[in-house]
Protein backbone atom coordinates (compact mmCIF):
# COMPACT_ATOMS: atom_id res chain seq x y z
CA UNK A 1 0.00 0.00 0.00
CA UNK A 2 2.78 2.40 1.01
CA UNK A 3 4.67 1.50 -2.15
CA UNK A 4 1.59 2.33 -4.28
CA UNK A 5 1.20 5.71 -2.55
CA UNK A 6 4.87 6.50 -3.22
CA UNK A 7 4.44 5.63 -6.87
CA UNK A 8 1.36 7.86 -7.14
CA UNK A 9 3.16 10.71 -5.37
CA UNK A 10 6.12 10.29 -7.68
CA UNK A 11 3.88 10.43 -10.73
CA UNK A 12 2.09 13.52 -9.40
CA UNK A 13 5.37 15.28 -8.59
CA UNK A 14 6.84 14.34 -11.95
CA UNK A 15 3.72 15.57 -13.74
CA UNK A 16 3.86 18.82 -11.79
CA UNK A 17 7.51 19.27 -12.69
CA UNK A 18 6.80 18.56 -16.35
CA UNK A 19 3.86 21.01 -16.31
CA UNK A 20 5.99 23.66 -14.60
CA UNK A 21 8.81 23.11 -17.09
CA UNK A 22 6.35 23.41 -20.00
CA UNK A 23 4.87 26.56 -18.47
CA UNK A 24 8.24 28.31 -18.20
CA UNK A 25 9.35 27.15 -21.65
CA UNK A 26 6.24 28.75 -23.17
CA UNK A 27 6.60 31.80 -20.90
CA UNK A 28 10.14 32.42 -22.13
CA UNK A 29 9.58 31.44 -25.76
CA UNK A 30 9.51 34.23 -28.36
CA UNK A 31 6.60 34.89 -30.67
CA UNK A 32 7.08 34.22 -34.37
CA UNK A 33 6.50 37.72 -35.77
CA UNK A 34 9.05 38.84 -38.34
CA UNK A 35 8.78 42.54 -37.50
CA UNK A 36 7.59 44.89 -34.78
CA UNK A 37 3.85 45.40 -34.43
CA UNK A 38 1.69 48.04 -32.78
CA UNK A 39 -0.89 46.83 -30.28
CA UNK A 40 -3.58 48.84 -28.51
CA UNK A 41 -4.96 48.11 -25.05
CA UNK A 42 -8.12 50.09 -24.47
CA UNK A 43 -9.28 51.50 -21.19
CA UNK A 44 -11.44 49.01 -19.28
CA UNK A 45 -10.33 45.86 -21.14
CA UNK A 46 -9.87 42.81 -18.93
CA UNK A 47 -6.99 40.34 -19.03
CA UNK A 48 -9.03 37.73 -20.88
CA UNK A 49 -10.00 40.13 -23.67
CA UNK A 50 -6.44 41.41 -23.89
CA UNK A 51 -5.04 37.87 -24.12
CA UNK A 52 -7.49 36.97 -26.88
CA UNK A 53 -6.47 40.06 -28.88
CA UNK A 54 -2.77 39.37 -28.29
CA UNK A 55 -3.20 35.79 -29.48
CA UNK A 56 -5.14 36.85 -32.59
CA UNK A 57 -2.37 39.35 -33.36
CA UNK A 58 0.22 36.53 -33.00
CA UNK A 59 1.96 38.47 -30.22
CA UNK A 60 1.66 35.57 -27.76
CA UNK A 61 1.68 31.83 -28.37
CA UNK A 62 -0.49 30.79 -25.44
CA UNK A 63 -3.35 32.65 -23.71
CA UNK A 64 -3.35 30.38 -20.63
CA UNK A 65 0.30 31.04 -19.87
CA UNK A 66 -0.12 34.79 -20.36
CA UNK A 67 -3.15 35.01 -18.06
CA UNK A 68 -1.63 32.68 -15.45
CA UNK A 69 1.61 34.68 -15.37
CA UNK A 70 -0.26 37.92 -14.68
CA UNK A 71 -2.22 36.09 -11.95
CA UNK A 72 1.01 34.82 -10.37
CA UNK A 73 2.35 38.40 -10.44
CA UNK A 74 -0.94 39.61 -8.89
CA UNK A 75 -1.02 42.16 -11.68
CA UNK A 76 -4.27 41.38 -13.47
CA UNK A 77 -5.63 44.85 -12.70
CA UNK A 78 -2.35 46.69 -13.34
CA UNK A 79 -2.23 46.48 -17.13
CA UNK A 80 -1.88 49.98 -18.59
CA UNK A 81 -4.07 51.18 -21.44
CA UNK A 82 -2.17 52.59 -24.40
CA UNK A 83 -0.65 51.80 -27.78
CA UNK A 84 2.52 49.73 -27.57
CA UNK A 85 5.19 49.07 -30.16
CA UNK A 86 5.74 45.36 -29.52
CA UNK A 87 9.10 43.99 -30.70
CA UNK A 88 9.27 40.89 -32.85
CA UNK A 89 10.36 37.66 -31.09
CA UNK A 90 9.36 38.97 -27.65
CA UNK A 91 8.49 36.42 -24.96
CA UNK A 92 5.28 36.39 -22.92
CA UNK A 93 7.34 37.27 -19.83
CA UNK A 94 8.88 40.35 -21.44
CA UNK A 95 5.61 41.35 -23.09
CA UNK A 96 3.92 41.24 -19.68
CA UNK A 97 6.55 43.60 -18.31
CA UNK A 98 5.96 45.92 -21.24
CA UNK A 99 2.21 46.26 -20.76
CA UNK A 100 2.50 46.70 -16.99
CA UNK A 101 4.23 50.03 -17.57
CA UNK A 102 3.04 53.03 -19.55
CA UNK A 103 4.58 53.37 -23.03
CA UNK A 104 7.61 55.66 -22.83
CA UNK A 105 6.42 57.53 -25.90
CA UNK A 106 2.71 56.86 -26.19
CA UNK A 107 1.52 56.21 -29.72
CA UNK A 108 -1.65 57.30 -31.45
CA UNK A 109 -3.38 56.13 -34.58
CA UNK A 110 -3.79 58.09 -37.82
CA UNK A 111 -6.15 56.76 -40.49
CA UNK A 112 -5.90 57.49 -44.23
CA UNK A 113 -9.12 56.43 -45.96
CA UNK A 114 -9.23 54.53 -49.27
CA UNK A 115 -9.79 56.88 -52.19
CA UNK A 116 -8.46 59.98 -50.45
CA UNK A 117 -6.31 62.33 -52.51
CA UNK A 118 -3.12 63.87 -51.19
CA UNK A 119 -4.61 67.36 -51.54
CA UNK A 120 -7.90 66.59 -49.82
CA UNK A 121 -9.25 68.74 -46.98
CA UNK A 122 -9.96 65.63 -44.88
CA UNK A 123 -6.31 64.57 -45.15
CA UNK A 124 -5.17 68.03 -44.12
CA UNK A 125 -7.43 67.86 -41.06
CA UNK A 126 -6.09 64.44 -40.04
CA UNK A 127 -2.45 65.51 -40.40
CA UNK A 128 -2.84 68.79 -38.56
CA UNK A 129 -4.82 67.10 -35.78
CA UNK A 130 -1.71 64.97 -35.23
CA UNK A 131 0.66 67.96 -35.29
CA UNK A 132 2.02 67.16 -38.74
CA UNK A 133 2.52 69.84 -41.37
CA UNK A 134 0.18 69.41 -44.31
CA UNK A 135 2.32 71.65 -46.51
CA UNK A 136 5.45 69.66 -45.74
CA UNK A 137 3.56 66.44 -46.53
CA UNK A 138 2.55 67.92 -49.91
CA UNK A 139 6.14 68.97 -50.60
CA UNK A 140 7.49 65.52 -49.73
CA UNK A 141 4.97 63.79 -52.02
CA UNK A 142 5.09 66.29 -54.90
CA UNK A 143 7.30 64.01 -56.99
CA UNK A 144 9.27 60.79 -56.78
CA UNK A 145 12.77 62.28 -56.85
CA UNK A 146 13.44 61.91 -53.11
CA UNK A 147 12.03 58.38 -52.96
CA UNK A 148 12.81 56.59 -56.25
CA UNK A 149 16.14 55.18 -55.08
CA UNK A 150 14.64 53.73 -51.89
CA UNK A 151 11.45 52.39 -53.51
CA UNK A 152 12.10 50.77 -56.88
CA UNK A 153 8.39 50.34 -57.63
CA UNK A 154 8.34 54.09 -58.36
CA UNK A 155 10.65 53.61 -61.36
CA UNK A 156 7.89 53.88 -63.97
CA UNK A 157 6.23 56.93 -62.37
CA UNK A 158 6.74 59.99 -64.61
CA UNK A 159 9.09 62.56 -63.11
CA UNK A 160 6.35 65.19 -63.29
CA UNK A 161 3.84 63.02 -61.37
CA UNK A 162 3.27 63.16 -57.62
CA UNK A 163 3.17 60.14 -55.31
CA UNK A 164 -0.62 60.11 -55.68
CA UNK A 165 -1.73 56.48 -55.84
CA UNK A 166 1.22 55.10 -53.88
CA UNK A 167 0.44 56.60 -50.45
CA UNK A 168 -1.27 53.46 -49.21
CA UNK A 169 -4.51 54.11 -47.31
CA UNK A 170 -4.43 52.45 -43.89
CA UNK A 171 -4.24 53.09 -40.15
CA UNK A 172 -0.75 54.15 -39.07
CA UNK A 173 0.64 54.38 -35.55
CA UNK A 174 2.72 57.44 -34.84
CA UNK A 175 4.23 59.11 -31.78
CA UNK A 176 5.51 62.56 -30.87
CA UNK A 177 8.79 61.88 -32.68
CA UNK A 178 7.16 60.89 -35.99
CA UNK A 179 7.96 63.35 -38.78
CA UNK A 180 6.16 63.97 -42.05
CA UNK A 181 8.98 62.13 -43.78
CA UNK A 182 8.53 59.16 -41.45
CA UNK A 183 4.84 58.99 -42.30
CA UNK A 184 5.44 59.11 -46.06
CA UNK A 185 8.01 56.35 -45.71
CA UNK A 186 5.55 54.23 -43.69
CA UNK A 187 2.93 54.65 -46.42
CA UNK A 188 5.31 53.74 -49.23
CA UNK A 189 6.63 50.73 -47.31
CA UNK A 190 3.06 49.60 -46.73
CA UNK A 191 2.38 49.89 -50.47
CA UNK A 192 5.42 47.70 -51.21
CA UNK A 193 4.09 45.05 -48.81
CA UNK A 194 0.50 45.12 -50.12
CA UNK A 195 1.55 45.12 -53.78
CA UNK A 196 3.72 42.03 -53.48
CA UNK A 197 6.47 40.84 -55.81
CA UNK A 198 4.12 38.13 -57.09
CA UNK A 199 1.47 40.71 -57.93
CA UNK A 200 4.03 42.93 -59.66
CA UNK A 201 5.29 39.91 -61.60
CA UNK A 202 1.73 39.22 -62.81
CA UNK A 203 1.39 42.86 -63.88
CA UNK A 204 4.58 42.52 -65.92
CA UNK A 205 3.36 39.23 -67.38
CA UNK A 206 0.23 41.05 -68.61
CA UNK A 207 2.46 43.65 -70.32
CA UNK A 208 1.11 46.38 -68.05
CA UNK A 209 3.08 48.82 -65.94
CA UNK A 210 2.47 49.30 -62.25
CA UNK A 211 1.79 52.98 -62.94
CA UNK A 212 -0.97 52.08 -65.42
CA UNK A 213 -2.52 49.64 -62.93
CA UNK A 214 -2.43 52.12 -60.03
CA UNK A 215 -3.80 54.84 -62.31
CA UNK A 216 -6.85 52.78 -63.31
CA UNK A 217 -7.26 51.40 -59.77
CA UNK A 218 -7.46 54.96 -58.44
CA UNK A 219 -10.41 55.63 -60.74
CA UNK A 220 -12.14 52.41 -59.74
CA UNK A 221 -11.63 53.27 -56.06
CA UNK A 222 -13.54 56.53 -56.55
CA UNK A 223 -16.22 54.98 -58.76
CA UNK A 224 -17.54 52.13 -56.60
CA UNK A 225 -17.15 50.83 -53.02
CA UNK A 226 -17.81 47.10 -53.40
CA UNK A 227 -15.05 44.63 -54.27
CA UNK A 228 -17.23 42.49 -56.56
CA UNK A 229 -18.24 45.51 -58.62
CA UNK A 230 -14.63 46.69 -58.73
CA UNK A 231 -13.62 43.59 -60.67
CA UNK A 232 -16.58 44.00 -63.03
CA UNK A 233 -15.86 47.68 -63.65
CA UNK A 234 -12.16 46.96 -64.15
CA UNK A 235 -13.07 44.69 -67.05
CA UNK A 236 -15.40 47.36 -68.49
CA UNK A 237 -12.65 49.98 -68.36
CA UNK A 238 -9.97 47.63 -69.72
CA UNK A 239 -12.17 46.77 -72.72
CA UNK A 240 -12.81 50.45 -73.39
CA UNK A 241 -9.10 51.22 -73.23
CA UNK A 242 -8.31 48.33 -75.58
CA UNK A 243 -11.01 49.39 -78.07
CA UNK A 244 -10.05 53.08 -77.97
CA UNK A 245 -13.29 54.16 -76.28
CA UNK A 246 -13.13 56.97 -73.72
CA UNK A 247 -13.38 55.87 -70.09
CA UNK A 248 -16.03 58.55 -69.45
CA UNK A 249 -15.45 58.34 -65.72
CA UNK A 250 -17.37 60.77 -63.54
CA UNK A 251 -14.66 60.33 -60.90
CA UNK A 252 -12.00 61.87 -63.15
CA UNK A 253 -14.26 64.85 -63.88
CA UNK A 254 -14.84 65.32 -60.15
CA UNK A 255 -11.07 65.23 -59.68
CA UNK A 256 -10.77 68.24 -61.99
CA UNK A 257 -13.71 70.21 -60.58
CA UNK A 258 -13.14 69.26 -56.94
CA UNK A 259 -16.77 68.18 -56.65
CA UNK A 260 -18.27 64.87 -55.49
CA UNK A 261 -21.23 64.56 -57.85
CA UNK A 262 -22.73 61.19 -58.78
CA UNK A 263 -23.53 62.79 -62.15
CA UNK A 264 -21.40 65.77 -63.23
CA UNK A 265 -23.13 68.72 -64.89
CA UNK A 266 -22.95 69.31 -68.64
CA UNK A 267 -20.62 72.23 -67.94
CA UNK A 268 -18.34 69.96 -65.89
CA UNK A 269 -18.14 67.49 -68.77
CA UNK A 270 -16.78 70.27 -71.01
CA UNK A 271 -13.87 71.15 -68.72
CA UNK A 272 -10.69 71.08 -70.81
CA UNK A 273 -8.34 68.86 -68.82
CA UNK A 274 -6.45 65.68 -69.63
CA UNK A 275 -8.11 64.27 -66.51
CA UNK A 276 -11.51 64.71 -68.16
CA UNK A 277 -11.95 61.24 -69.61
CA UNK A 278 -15.13 62.34 -71.38
CA UNK A 279 -13.05 64.63 -73.62
CA UNK A 280 -9.80 62.67 -73.80
CA UNK A 281 -9.34 58.96 -74.43
CA UNK A 282 -7.01 56.69 -72.52
CA UNK A 283 -5.85 56.98 -68.93
CA UNK A 284 -5.45 60.40 -67.30
CA UNK A 285 -1.91 61.71 -66.69
CA UNK A 286 -1.79 60.12 -63.23
CA UNK A 287 -3.79 58.52 -60.41
CA UNK A 288 -6.69 60.55 -58.99
CA UNK A 289 -6.65 58.94 -55.53
CA UNK A 290 -4.82 56.43 -53.36
CA UNK A 291 -6.47 53.05 -54.02
CA UNK A 292 -6.79 50.05 -51.74
CA UNK A 293 -5.29 46.69 -52.62
CA UNK A 294 -8.75 45.41 -53.65
CA UNK A 295 -8.94 48.04 -56.40
CA UNK A 296 -5.40 47.27 -57.56
CA UNK A 297 -6.13 43.54 -57.64
CA UNK A 298 -9.36 44.24 -59.55
CA UNK A 299 -7.33 45.69 -62.41
CA UNK A 300 -4.95 42.73 -62.39
CA UNK A 301 -7.66 40.08 -61.94
CA UNK A 302 -10.87 41.54 -63.48
CA UNK A 303 -14.11 39.63 -63.82
CA UNK A 304 -14.76 39.07 -67.55
CA UNK A 305 -18.15 40.35 -68.73
CA UNK A 306 -19.95 41.65 -71.84
CA UNK A 307 -20.65 45.15 -70.54
CA UNK A 308 -19.22 48.42 -71.86
CA UNK A 309 -21.17 50.87 -69.67
CA UNK A 310 -22.24 51.21 -66.06
CA UNK A 311 -23.70 53.73 -63.65
CA UNK A 312 -23.99 53.89 -59.89
CA UNK A 313 -27.32 54.78 -58.31
CA UNK A 314 -27.63 57.11 -55.35
CA UNK A 315 -28.04 53.99 -53.19
CA UNK A 316 -24.70 52.64 -54.39
CA UNK A 317 -26.06 49.93 -56.70
CA UNK A 318 -24.14 49.45 -59.95
CA UNK A 319 -26.24 49.06 -63.11
CA UNK A 320 -24.46 47.60 -66.15
CA UNK A 321 -25.28 48.01 -69.84
CA UNK A 322 -23.99 46.33 -72.99
CA UNK A 323 -24.83 49.16 -75.39
CA UNK A 324 -24.91 52.95 -75.24
CA UNK A 325 -28.66 52.99 -75.92
CA UNK A 326 -29.25 50.63 -73.00
CA UNK A 327 -27.03 52.85 -70.87
CA UNK A 328 -29.11 55.94 -71.75
CA UNK A 329 -32.28 54.13 -70.75
CA UNK A 330 -30.72 53.14 -67.42
CA UNK A 331 -29.61 56.73 -66.81
CA UNK A 332 -33.16 57.96 -67.40
CA UNK A 333 -34.52 55.27 -65.12
CA UNK A 334 -32.07 55.48 -62.22
CA UNK A 335 -30.52 58.96 -62.27
CA UNK A 336 -33.01 61.41 -63.80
Amino acid sequence: MIKSIKIILSVVILSALVAAAWFFVVLLSANKLASDKSFEIKQGQGVNEISVNLYKSQLINNKFVFETWLWLLKSEDKVKAGIYQVPAHISIKNLSTLILSLPENSQKSLTIVEGWRRNLDQLQAVLEKNNLSYQKFLDLTANKSAWAEEFVFLSDVPVSASLEGYLYPDTYFIDNNTTEEDLVRKMLKNFSVKVSFDLQAEINRQNKTLFEVVNLASIIEREVPHDTDKKMIADVFLKRLKDGIGLQSDATVNFVTGKSLSQPTLADLEVDSLYNTYKYRGLPPGPISNPSISSIEAVVYPTPNDYYYFLTTKEGEVIYSKTYQEHLKNKAKYLD
